[in-house]
């Protein structure tokens, strides 16, 4: 009964709550039923998934744009003022393809404060992006990236530096997304 009931939830939170169009019933939907931990300053905007309940914290003045992914089940931590752009998507769970009987693992994602993800990038279980970094739209990051670095490609790898004096608040919160 406990699975049908978890189930229910996820299947009301990814068709139903993620679409209303108020932060603050999402937010209070996220934080009550979901169990995570969002702050008052951050925004979830409309069409964002979650893989599970629980295993989800974001700091303050932090935004996921529209229909991006969070997989939930290993947890994933993101900073403060951090932008997560449109359709990317954070992975904590996947298979051994060594393994006879496909196993799976969990491997929590850790993204640093002022860290920015772009437009469709894909961040894969067990990676930390450091702070002030910056992950070009499309990107499919394997490893943790170091703080203030700006990767791109497939594998992300290096491609510049970002300065290393961020000040900015990336709140955002639209009144109907």
């Amino acid at each position: 009964m406990k699975t049908v009931i978890s189930e229910l939830l996820l299947y009301v939170n990814n068709f139903l709550a993620n679409r209303f169009p108020s932060h603050f019933v999402r937010r209070f939907w996220y934080r009550s039923v979901m169990g995570f931990s969002v702050a008052p300053s951050s925004a979830i905007l409309m069409g964002v998934t979650f893989d599970a309940r629980r295993g989800f914290a974001m700091g303050e003045n932090s935004v996921i744009n529209e229909d991006a992914r969070m997989d939930t089940r290993g947890g994933i931590v993101l900073g403060r003022n951090v932008s997560i752009s449109s359709r990317a998507t954070i992975l904590t769970a996947s298979h051994d393809p060594n393994s006879a009987n496909f196993a799976g693992y969990e491997r929590g994602v850790v993204i640093c404060d002022y860290a920015w993800i772009g437009l469709n990038a894909l961040i894969m279980p067990g990676v930390t992006v450091g702070e002030g970094a910056v992950v070009a739209a499309g990107a499919v990051v394997t490893a943790s990236v170091e703080p203030y670095a700006i990767v791109a490609g497939v594998p992300a790898r290096a491609i510049g530096r970002r300065h290393d004096q961020l000040e900015y608040s990336t709140r955002y919160q639209r009144l109907f997304k």
